[in-house]
């Protein structure tokens, strides 16, 4: 065999992308999968399938295809049934069938948290109308954060202050679901100092943590990403130990190998658990920079059986997005030279084909001698670079 191991990636995305260029260095072999054409892992990949993730046939025709060694979910939009049947069948899911249908809904992964593993949450609760809502805002009071319990990249995510900004909030939650139900999770908010991502990685040694990822926030949405984010050694160890705990419960019927990015608010030395994925994580791109190893290497090692650290180290280094304003198929990228012209800086385009407001197209980063000179240097790339639409775009 000239390949290691023949890998099927559910979703294409600039996440994706990267992991397929660290599998593929490893001796991977990958098809990548996605909704639309020329997505960006399938630009990097070597072969491709284009077909919904939630189409549960065309899911397992897909598999039966290429008969692949690792199924890789990269979005949280999949058809988990298909996941779960496969895996029953002797496919190896990635990180577990499990996992996959537990991190897909927000209402599943937060009962498992809070309720079988008796994790710190926020207060919470789940509405199907906006009656139910109503109902929930009331018990659990005002500031709250609504969210779809399906969706990505923070869409249909909104802080409630009044009971009269309820029903707009609703709405947009409403709008911007994925997948085939209307139901949200509406949550206390909560007044943290700092919110972190602690990048976990199981693997056939144990478990191992990347020093903790600060971010901020915008619509949902991370807008800068820093590590090593400051945190006591109290803080640390507590969110460690709860991120093992949910990390160990999601195996199933799996092996539960791979990278989890598991999300915390922090107020003092109190961890409350936020939200988690199996998989490579977005504010984790800092770690292209940061860690010798990066989130992509340490997925594709785990999920492969290869030697994992037992931990890890990062230099000061942050993120900074890069965001398209409009909707356009028409588009060029000016002024990388501009953002990479100190030493300590760089710029990753995604490739991906079309443009959408808020939607991030690239990423910039940059390494200083502290995490705030380098989340400053980060955010001045991130503006050098610019996206001109054509005129028949606008």
């Amino acid at each position: 065999m000239s390949h290691i191991a023949t890998i099927l990636l559910l979703g294409s995305g600039e996440l994706g992308r990267e992991f397929v260029i660290s599998a593929k260095r490893l001796g991977a072999r990958v098809i990548a999968c996605d909704s639309y054409d020329n997505a960006p892992a399938m630009q990097v990949a070597d072969a491709r399938e284009v077909f919904s993730m939630l189409d549960g046939a065309a899911l397992r025709e897909t598999a039966e295809k290429h008969r692949p060694d690792l199924i890789v979910p990269e979005i949280e939009a999949i058809r988990t049934e298909a996941l779960a049947d496969l895996e029953a069948e002797g496919f190896t899911i990635v990180p577990s069938a499990r996992a996959a249908q537990l991190t897909m809904n927000r209402d599943a992964i937060r009962d498992l948290a809070a309720g079988e593993l008796g994790l710190v949450t926020s207060q919470y609760g789940y509405a199907e109308s906006f009656a139910e809502a109503q109902q929930v805002a009331a018990r659990i009071g005002y500031p709250l954060v609504m969210k779809p319990v399906m969706s990505s990249s923070g869409k249909g995510q909104s802080k409630v202050d009044t009971p009269e900004a309820l029903e707009a909030a609703w709405d947009y939650a409403v709008a911007n679901m994925r997948g085939d139900r209307a139901r949200v999770i509406c949550e206390q908010f909560i007044a943290f100092d700092y919110e972190i991502t602690l990048l976990t990685v199981r693997h056939a040694g144990g478990i191992s943590f990347c020093p903790p990822i600060g971010h901020r926030q915008e619509r949902g949405d991370y807008r800068e990403s820093w590590q090593p984010a400051a945190m006591s050694a109290a803080a640390l160890a507590i969110a460690q130990d709860m991120a093992a705990k949910v990390v160990m419960a999601l195996q199933g019927g799996g092996r539960g190998w791979g990278l989890y990015g598991v999300e915390f608010f922090v107020k003092g030395d109190e961890v409350i658990f936020s939200e988690l994925s199996p998989r490579p994580h977005d504010t984790g791109m800092v770690t292209l920079v940061s860690q010798d190893l990066t989130e992509f290497d340490l997925h594709a090692r785990a999920i492969l059986g290869l030697p994992v650290p037992d931990s890890m180290a990062a230099r000061p280094a942050a993120s900074a997005v890069i965001l398209a304003d409009r909707d356009s198929d028409a588009f060029a990228f000016e002024g990388q030279a501009d953002a990479m012209a100190s030493g300590d800086t760089d710029v990753r385009i995604f490739g991906k084909p079309v443009t959408r407001p808020y939607r991030r197209m690239g990423v910039a980063l940059a390494r200083a001698g502290d995490v705030s000179a380098a989340v400053d240097l980060a955010k001045q790339a991130a503006a050098s670079v610019r996206i001109v639409y054509s005129p028949s775009s606008d």
